[in-house]
């Protein structure tokens, strides 16, 4: 009886493991807006669902790095569903404070960009399987604006 059972678990571990997942990609990190105390960033996450049916996205967790440091962290709880059978663009905006900018003169200065790693986790919940995570890295530049962005 208990092989049966350990057959039973691979058959399900095997079935689960060769299905069709959404996958993501980043498609766009750029410059939203300028405040008083910080800079808004926004990511563009394109999502793939290969399902025939909506997907409920639970939370996103978001990293941004530049020069090995963290400037931006954060998670946005239920930002809604994965449309079905298609791609869904979803906006991730990342508010990073003035003074960590200051601690990137040095990069700033040389081409007057930021190089950044940006880490998406996206978690999604399948029905009958669960909670499942999404991770998605871009790396890339973002260029900042000058006084001709502004007149």
């Amino acid at each position: 009886m208990a092989g049966l059972l350990e057959q039973a678990k691979q058959f399900v571990s095997d079935t689960v493991a060769s299905m069709a997942k959404p996958e993501a990609t980043v498609t766009d990190v750029d410059l939203k807006s300028i405040a008083l105390g910080s800079v808004t960033y926004n990511a563009k996450v394109n999502v793939s669902n290969p399902y025939s049916t909506p997907i409920p996205i639970g939370e996103i967790r978001y990293v941004l790095k530049s020069s090995g440091s963290e400037i931006g962290t954060g998670k946005i709880p239920d930002p809604g569903s994965l449309k079905a059978s298609g791609d869904t663009l979803l906006d991730v905006e990342i508010k990073v404070p003035h003074s960590i900018l200051v601690s990137l003169v040095k990069d700033i200065a040389v081409d007057w960009d930021i190089d950044y790693e940006l880490q998406v986790n996206l978690v999604v919940d399948l029905p009958l399987i669960g909670d499942i995570s999404i991770p998605v890295s871009s790396k890339g530049e973002i260029k900042l604006p000058s006084l001709t962005d502004f007149f």
